[in-house]
């Protein structure tokens, strides 16, 4: 019984932002991003999105730990915007806008290299996967896609996502699935019934 009463206190690590590990990721999606016509704004968001998320459900961490909150277009990093001036005072990256069939694209342009020594082999594999498999995508293509993310379903505006989210699915159970949760409940109901006296 001391068992479970420790595992119960245990807290789940808390996962620090790395602003530098940031920087150098939107550098790095930047510069791998130079000729795609759909690369703005939106789309960065989305892949910065992805990579942290998909980095913390494939390795067990976030590869920057960024803070993420719901937008109306979707999932996006709190501090993008301060952190994206800072990058531009310091020559790191420009922003080019651009006018579209849509409207005004906002073209993050990567100034400099990135330095990849930041990143583990598996990061910069996850993440160069993560900007092939939306490449031919658009930014509302993308947006589209992460509303169905049950973290962006479930936060309201501007509340932030929690990385644990990632781990939550959100497909239908399977038939054996609700049969095993179907035995679980019972057997939770007879042990919380034999407590509760």
């Amino acid at each position: 019984m001391k068992k479970r009463k420790r595992m119960a206190k245990a807290k789940a690590p808390s996962i620090r932002p790395n602003e530098r590990k940031f920087r150098e990721l939107m550098i790095f999606i930047a510069r791998r991003s130079e000729s795609d016509p759909y690369f703005g704004a939106i789309k960065l968001n989305k892949l910065l999105f992805y990579s942290d998320f998909l980095a913390y459900l494939k390795l067990g961490k976030p590869i920057t730990g960024q803070e993420y909150f719901a937008l109306a277009n979707g999932p996006a990093p709190r501090y993008m915007v301060p952190i994206r001036d800072r990058m531009i005072s310091d020559g790191d990256i420009a922003v080019q806008k651009k006018e579209t069939y849509s409207g005004v694209q906002e073209r993050t342009i990567a100034l400099r290299e990135p330095e990849v020594r930041q990143f583990t082999p598996q990061e910069i594999d996850l993440v160069t996967r993560v900007i092939l498999n939306f490449s031919k995508r658009t930014g509302v293509e993308l947006s589209e896609i992460s509303h169905k993310f049950a973290g962006w379903q479930w936060a309201a505006e501007k509340e932030t996502i929690p990385y644990a989210v990632a781990l939550v699915g959100n497909r239908p159970p399977t038939r054996n699935e609700v049969l095993r949760g179907m035995k679980l409940e019972a057997t939770a109901a007879a042990c919380l019934a034999e407590t509760g006296r």
